[in-house]
């Protein structure tokens, strides 16, 4: 299966974070960091992505009081 990639917009989008917060998320280990694809463009590999969302949903599922 080839790896699709996302760029940031599609990242915002699929996320709901702002670029800051994704770039921030990304600084501190808590976001899948982006592949530099060219000399000025990077991406995201949407497996990577989807499971940071799949981590999310699940510690909401696990963790009530948040």
């Amino acid at each position: 299966m080839p790896h699709q990639l996302l760029r940031l917009k599609q990242v915002q989008e699929k996320t709901g974070l702002k670029r800051t917060q994704i770039y921030l998320y990304m600084k501190t280990g808590d976001f899948p960091h982006s592949v530099k694809i060219g000399p000025a463009s990077v991406a995201w590999l949407e497996a990577e992505v989807d499971e940071w969302i799949n981590l999310k949903l699940h510690h909401r599922r696990h963790d009530p009081g948040e």
